[in-house]
């Protein structure tokens, strides 16, 4: 029998500290062991079936995430941006080259980021992170709400919800009401999903900003913005953009 092959493997750091899954979860201590890509993943990136379901990158994540119990779809989205810049680095290492627009010219010019310098996002100190389940209070209708970060599945379940609805005939996409749906667990003492679902739709739109806004300063996050000098001296800070080939730097 075949001995089994080894390959490399690294523990990384969750944004989120890892608490908010329980202390059940293989990924309480903040950690995860991801592997080294081989050719049996670029595969998976070329695979036309996988890229037409839009389903590469979770395909990826989930062959190359070694913690027993651990898929994408149980990730919070700023633990899996951590992953996958993570992933990155390590195929084809930190210089990421891509086009970015002179704010001056309105030009496309060549730039390369050092994803090695990407910190994680820094947690607000009064934040308790030790559940996935944090408090808030709307600020116009004076409501106690709990709300939750979102994994993966939900993701998922968001983008169905939405796509079925295209289908159908809406001509309103309802991403906001569809998202806070299923990131708010409690709504002035309510727990049933349909009441909140309800309740979530004739929100005043200043409290529905101010939870959102909430939202973003809890999120955990890999911080994928940087500084960038462009040729007539000006020095702007941007967004790194995630285009074709970060996962195909050939491309």
């Amino acid at each position: 029998m075949a001995e089994e092959q080894k390959f490399p493997t690294e523990i990384i750091d969750l944004p989120s500290g890892g608490k908010i899954y329980g202390k059940d979860s293989p990924l309480y201590e903040g950690k995860i062991e991801i592997k080294y890509m081989t050719a049996r993943e670029e595969d998976i990136l070329t695979s036309a079936n996988l890229i037409k379901k839009g389903a590469v990158l979770e395909k990826l994540m989930d062959s190359l995430i070694l913690t027993q119990g651990v898929k994408t779809t149980s990730l919070v989205l700023g633990d899996k941006n951590a992953i996958m810049v993570a992933i990155r680095i390590l195929a084809y290492g930190p210089e990421y080259v891509t086009e970015i627009t002179d704010p001056d010219s309105g030009q496309k010019v060549e730039h390369t980021f050092n994803l090695a310098d990407c910190p994680f996002k820094e947690l607000p100190k009064d934040v308790d992170y030790s559940a996935n389940e944090f408090g808030f209070t709307l600020p116009v209708a004076k409501v106690p709400i709990r709300w939750r970060l979102i994994t993966g599945l939900e993701e998922d379940r968001i983008d169905r919800e939405l796509n079925a609805k295209k289908k159908i005939g809406h001509m309103i996409q309802t991403g906001i009401t569809s998202r806070l749906k299923h990131i708010i667990v409690e709504l002035d003492g309510e727990r049933d999903t349909n009441k909140i679902g309800s309740m979530v739709e004739d929100m005043l739109s200043k409290d529905s900003l101010a939870l959102r806004n909430e939202i973003t300063r809890v999120s955990p996050d890999i911080d994928m913005k940087q500084d960038v000098t462009f040729e007539g001296g000006e020095t702007v800070e941007v967004d790194i953009p995630l285009t074709a080939t970060f996962f195909w730097p050939n491309t």
